[in-house]
């Protein structure tokens, strides 16, 4: 089976995807870490890697195949990123998406990177609003359009554990072959 994760920065998407990928024995592969450690491979913060890709479509690009072919590729995965949903398309067999208001993510991300909630905040808008520009113009997507996504959960309303908790109950009550939402591969072009 093939679960992704998938949501904006401090959302909680790693740390439930480590959660669930352990509770069901599953490898756990995280966009976010690769693209750090793209970063870090070039001397680059987050920050400074996010404007190069801004430049540099192919940075994007290659990480996207990346998480296609793991996709493809891969069985009893947990594949988390913010277009894991979008990148995994037709191989998915369920998709979540996580969320929480912008403060109470840039707290957080503040917490996560020893840096004040308004220095997170500030970063994290400018991350979104150029990532959801670049996808957008590379692919077509619309991050405000969830109808790809099998659950949504806001992160803010309960704790790690009980965001697990949800997942976890949705995947093990998951039933293949019941696939009447919509679909979304149609209208993304994976062409690189």
């Amino acid at each position: 089976m093939l679960v992704t994760i998938s949501g904006p920065p401090g959302s909680g998407k790693s740390t439930v995807a480590s959660a669930l990928a352990d509770h069901l024995d599953y490898d756990h592969i995280s966009g976010g870490d690769i693209f750090r450690e793209l970063a870090e491979d070039r001397d680059l913060t987050l920050e400074e890697f996010n404007e190069l890709a801004e430049e540099d479509p192919q940075i994007d690009k290659d990480l996207d195949r990346q998480l296609r072919e793991t996709a493809r590729e891969q069985d009893d995965v947990v594949l988390e990123s913010r277009l894991a949903g979008w990148m995994a398309g037709e191989y998915a067999d369920i998709k979540i998406w996580l969320d929480a208001p912008m403060g109470v993510r840039a707290r957080r991300i503040a917490d996560r990177e020893d840096k004040t909630p308004a220095a997170a905040r500030a970063e994290t808008e400018k991350r979104e609003d150029s990532e959801t520009a670049r996808y957008a113009d590379y692919y077509g997507i619309d991050f405000d359009d969830l109808t790809i996504y099998d659950l949504f959960v806001n992160t803010a309303r309960w704790g790690p554990d009980e965001v697990t908790d949800i997942v976890l109950y949705a995947v093990d009550n998951y039933e293949p072959g019941n696939d009447e939402g919509p679909v979304p591969i149609e209208n993304v072009d994976y062409e690189f």
